[in-house]
């Protein structure tokens, strides 16, 4: 799934490419024509996001004012210049501008909202590391009364929006933090830690549009350069890079959970 450097990227392009004109919003596969409907025409006047989600701002409320986009874990978009070619798979969403236009397929949520909703859909996100006025204080007071594993815990987009599965291993480790420790005893301390490496590592995500949490002198070459499986610290990866031992793999939130028990000191006998 999209973790949240990646809806930051494509709202940034997006904002880019579509801000201003007047949009051809149509839905080929059907399950989003009447919504379509709504918005086929108008001006776009923005695009944000917030965590995962996707926010497409028409600017005025009637008789919508924003097509809300959550990739899940298989929506995708597609880009093609004019004349766009003919729909291919189950599109949700086109979305045509002056010179580009973008085809959304498997979204979990693809809507026209208002104003009201877009408020209930933000209260529910705890802050975004990618939002400079976040305020980190709400996400340490949730994870300060929860008795929930930490690896667990920055799954919950109610906590901190916009971390997923990648990204809770690779802070988790790089603070050497261990991902079974209930979130109640993590200091304030650490967690300030914790925020200002979720920051940096999001931001180096927005800038290469994918998640990378090695440095530079570990990776041997510019970071530009790195194949996927040379990205990470101990996700997916067979061996840490600190000590050499193996890493261990199993399931915490639903999901697959990555960590070195010698480096993090934790054990799950």
């Amino acid at each position: 799934m999209p973790e949240g450097h990646k809806t930051h990227f494509v709202a940034q392009q997006h904002r880019e490419r579509f801000s201003g004109q007047a949009i051809k919003v149509s839905s080929p596969q059907g399950r989003f024509r009447t919504d379509a409907r709504k918005v086929d025409g108008r001006e776009l006047a923005d695009v944000n996001a917030v965590g995962k989600h996707l926010f497409y701002d028409f600017g005025d409320e009637a008789p919508g004012r924003f097509v809300h986009v959550h990739l899940g874990r298989y929506g995708k978009f597609r880009e093609h210049e004019l004349p766009l070619p003919q729909p291919k798979g189950q599109v949700r969403m086109r979305f045509v501008g002056r010179d580009v236009g973008f085809d959304l397929t498997g979204p979990t949520a693809c809507r026209v909202i208002d104003e009201r909703e877009h408020e209930r859909v933000c209260k529910r996100l705890g802050p975004d590391p990618l939002d400079p006025k976040a305020d980190a204080d709400l996400a340490f007071a949730k994870i300060s009364k929860s008795k929930k594993e930490l690896g667990a815990l920055l799954l919950d987009q109610s906590v901190i929006a916009g971390t997923g599965n990648i990204f809770r291993a690779e802070i988790l480790f790089e603070l050497r933090l261990d991902p079974t420790r209930p979130g109640n005893s993590l200091t304030r301390s650490e967690f300030d830690k914790l925020w200002k490496t979720t920051v940096r590592l999001m931001k180096v995500g927005l800038k290469y549009d994918r998640i990378i949490t090695v440095s530079r002198a570990e990776a041997g070459k510019p970071l530009s350069q790195l194949a996927n499986d040379e990205r990470f610290r101990v996700y997916k990866q067979p061996r840490c890079l600190s000590c050499g031992s193996e890493i261990v793999q199993w399931e915490q939130g639903g999901r697959q959970m990555f960590g070195c028990g010698i480096c993090q000191g934790f054990s799950l006998d």
